[in-house]
């Protein structure tokens, strides 16, 4: 990614960075994740990532590449330290097709 700016393009088009940040700057997503979190979500990082953009297309900032480059690994990294909760199975269990135990009633 760290191209001296020659060939080098941003991660995603400035198009994405500006359709991410009108998302999270939507009430449904101020909704779902207020109620998920308990916070107001934070758009700033889309908004400056959107400018970052911007100013590599306009200018060939590499203070902008440097940017960008730096907030999509920090993205991929938050995205990697979150492990799963379950772990993915290659085939159903063996048993999948037995009736489920019932449970007895005390009468």
């Amino acid at each position: 990614m760290a191209d001296g700016g020659g060939g080098w393009q941003p991660p995603r088009p400035c198009e994405a960075y500006r359709a991410e940040w009108k998302l999270c700057r939507s009430a449904r997503h101020f909704l779902h994740h207020y109620y998920v979190h308990g916070e107001r979500p934070s758009c700033e990082q889309w908004r400056r990532d959107l400018a970052r953009c911007r100013d590599w297309e306009e200018r060939r900032s590499a203070e902008a590449q440097r940017s960008l480059c730096e907030s999509e690994r920090a993205r991929v990294q938050a995205a990697q330290k979150h492990a799963l909760v379950w772990t993915p199975r290659q085939s159903p269990p063996a048993d999948w097709h037995l009736p489920l135990p019932q449970e007895e009633k005390d009468e």
